[in-house]
C-alpha cells in the first residue's frame, strides 16, 4: 500500500468514524430523554400503599417495614379497626417516626 493510498484510507475512516457519532449521538440523546420520562410516568402511576387493605406482601416493599412489622400493621388493624389517618400507623409497636416519615407520601388511608 503506498503512502498516498494510506492517507486515502486512514481519513475515510476518521471521516466513517465522524458521520458513525453524528448519526449515533442523537440515538442515544434521545433515548436518555425518553428513559427519563418513562421513569417519571413510572413514579406519577405509582398507586399509594392504602394501610387499611394492603397485605402483608405490599407492606413489606415499604421503606423499614419487613415481614415482622408488616404482620403488625395487620394485626393492629385488626384489633382497633381501620386508621383513620396514615399517621395511626405510628401507634404500631415498632413504626416510629423515623419509618413513617420515609413512607409518608406513598401511604394512604
Amino acid at each position: 500500500m503506498t503512502k498516498q493510498n494510506l492517507n486515502l484510507f486512514s481519513s475515510t475512516l476518521t471521516i466513517m468514524a465522524l458521520l458513525t457519532l453524528l448519526i449515533v449521538s442523537p440515538a442515544f440523546a434521545a433515548g436518555e430523554k425518553e428513559g427519563v420520562a418513562k421513569s417519571n410516568e413510572t413514579l406519577a402511576s405509582m398507586e399509594k400503599i392504602n394501610i387499611n387493605k394492603a397485605d402483608a406482601k405490599t407492606l413489606t416493599t415499604l421503606k423499614g417495614i419487613g415481614k415482622d412489622r408488616a404482620v403488625k400493621i395487620i394485626e393492629y388493624r385488626e384489633n382497633n379497626g381501620p386508621f383513620q389517618k396514615i399517621e395511626d400507623l405510628m401507634k404500631v409497636k415498632g413504626i416510629g417516626k423515623k419509618i413513617f416519615e420515609q413512607n409518608q407520601n406513598v401511604l394512604s388511608v
